[in-house]
């Protein structure tokens, strides 16, 4: 394989059902047939529950007696609405208040995704979304919630790479050598973000998000930016590494139409 625009990983997206498992998620949202969806499609990837409201209120009651392990809120909602909802369920102290969150709202624009950020968000979607994108971003979010804080120099290894995010190196570990793979400041953050995803999806929109990070808007060509970025790094991580096998290249790997995976090598 010496391409990965058309290489499949093996689809990670049916292992993310040992993530969902035995998962219980909540979800706010007063549109019939998206909260209809939504549930079917968290229970279809795994998801034990999926306990659906379309009033704030009631999500608080639920939340003040049930350990939901993420919330999915829309913004717009009768009564309270998803913001303030996710401000009282945060100071209530209840069994959820620290459960991660994602907003799903029609809501888009930078001031209102910077509004819910701060006012407790985890993650903020704007509607439409694909369920790609949702269940990648529920996923990396119940990662990291289940992940140990690290100090700054933990590293993450992937079979012969070693990566160091306090240094920000990357190393190639073999035959008794060490050496450092040369990348630019946005390779190695691309490289960081699918490395620590553990094999798990990334998104393209995700890693626009968090690695492109001098742009404060999403252009309409932003997939053929990254694409033509990946392609080149394959090419760099390949020239950098000639003593792999040829089947572990290309190192990333497309997964479905628009995520991405750093092939998993064995580590910790």
């Amino acid at each position: 394989m010496t391409d990965g625009s058309t290489e499949t990983a093996d689809d990670p997206f049916a292992q993310l059902r040992a993530v969902f498992a035995d998962r219980r998620a909540l979800v706010l949202e007063d549109d019939p047939a998206l909260a209809e969806h939504v549930v079917g499609r968290l229970l279809g990837a795994g998801f034990a529950a999926v306990d659906r409201f379309d009033r704030g209120e009631d999500v608080l009651t639920a939340a003040a007696s049930n350990a939901y392990d993420v919330l999915i809120l829309d913004r717009l909602t009768a009564g309270l609405d998803g913001l303030e909802t996710l401000r009282r369920l945060r100071d209530g102290g209840g069994p959820s208040a620290d459960a991660p969150a994602l907003m799903l709202t029609a809501l888009g624009g930078e001031r209102q995704k910077v509004e819910g950020l701060l006012g407790g968000a985890d993650d903020y979607l704007a509607k439409p979304v694909g369920d790609e994108e949702l269940l990648a971003r529920i996923a990396a979010q119940l990662r990291r919630a289940a992940r140990p804080v690290k100090t700054a120099g933990g590293d993450v290894v992937n079979g012969p790479f070693r990566l160091a995010p306090g240094p920000r190196t990357l190393k190639l570990e073999a035959d008794g050598q060490s050496r450092l793979i040369d990348l630019s400041p946005l390779e190695f953050a691309i490289v960081a973000e699918l490395m620590t995803a553990r094999g798990q999806p990334v998104t393209k929109t995700m890693l626009w998000d968090r690695c492109w990070v001098e742009w404060n808007f999403l252009p309409d060509n932003f997939v053929n930016i990254i694409d033509a970025r990946i392609s080149a790094l394959r090419r760099r991580l390949k020239d950098q590494a000639p003593e792999l096998p040829e089947e572990w290249h290309p190192l990333i790997v497309s997964a479905r139409s628009q995520s991405l995976v750093f092939r998993d090598l064995g580590g910790t």
